[in-house]
């Protein structure tokens, strides 16, 4: 029960990596917001356990409304985790769309400001918090055709560390994990197509021979989340098998 009396917002957390999260969370003793853009998604997530609430991190009054609805629920917000993100189909990077572009940006990196103008100045009250962004391997070893995707989680990773340097003071640590793709909905998204030989090509990149799961990252927030890791900031933890070896 690392995380007992503790209470998390997680963004995007109705699947993929960040049900993980909810999931490890609640089992580590958490109160924990889902907070997801598809709000049917979020309620039947919550039905074992944590509050759902419909969100667009990429939109200001949407992000103020998620923190303020777990403020009043709860009384204080300990722990937000940046999970929710999007990505462009691979593509020359002369060719994705602007309105691809916008978007990858909108929710991969926008988000992160717009949820900290809301949560930090609570979390600077208590002095005390932790903050983690979910980023991705993209951003540390860039893969072709992924130009602005990756790009977009390069930002979060140098977000993350100027963050920690910041808000130190403050006592709230900004960490970041780096997962390689896994079984969750942006999977096929990243390879262009689902199929065996394109999954066994990218396997092949990975040392442990795996892709990331839920579980997994579960595992990585919890430690960087909880007082576990107290004198642990601004770290961008790669949980990639090796990927990035």
């Amino acid at each position: 029960m690392r995380l007992k009396g503790k209470t998390a917002i997680v963004t995007g957390g109705a699947s993929g990596f960040g049900a993980g999260i909810v999931d490890k969370f609640l089992a580590e003793g958490a109160e924990v917001m889902i907070a997801d853009i598809n709000a049917e998604a979020a309620e039947e997530k919550a039905r074992s356990g944590g509050l759902a609430c419909q969100v667009n991190v990429a939109d200001g009054a949407s992000a103020a409304a998620m923190v303020e609805t777990a403020q009043k629920a709860w009384g204080h917000i300990d722990i937000l985790v940046n999970n929710a993100g999007v990505t462009h189909l691979p593509a020359p990077l002369e060719n994705v769309s602007e309105e691809d572009f916008d978007r990858v940006f909108a929710v991969n990196c926008k988000a992160v400001y717009l949820t900290a103008r809301a949560l930090v100045p609570l979390m600077k009250e208590r002095n005390a918090g932790a903050i983690l962004n979910v980023a991705s391997t993209a951003g540390v070893s860039p893969r072709p055709n992924l130009n602005w995707y990756n790009a977009s989680k390069g930002w979060m990773n140098t977000a993350t560390r100027t963050m920690a340097v910041e808000l130190a003071p403050f006592g709230i640590r900004v960490n970041a994990i780096n997962p390689v793709a896994g079984e969750t909905p942006l999977l096929k998204s990243f390879m262009g197509e689902d199929t065996p030989e394109v999954r066994a090509k990218f396997l092949s990149t990975i040392p442990l021979g795996r892709f990331s799961t839920p579980e997994d990252m579960g595992n990585a927030a919890l430690y960087l989340c909880s007082d576990e890791a107290s004198m642990v900031t601004g770290v961008c933890m790669e949980v990639d098998g090796g990927r990035c070896i």
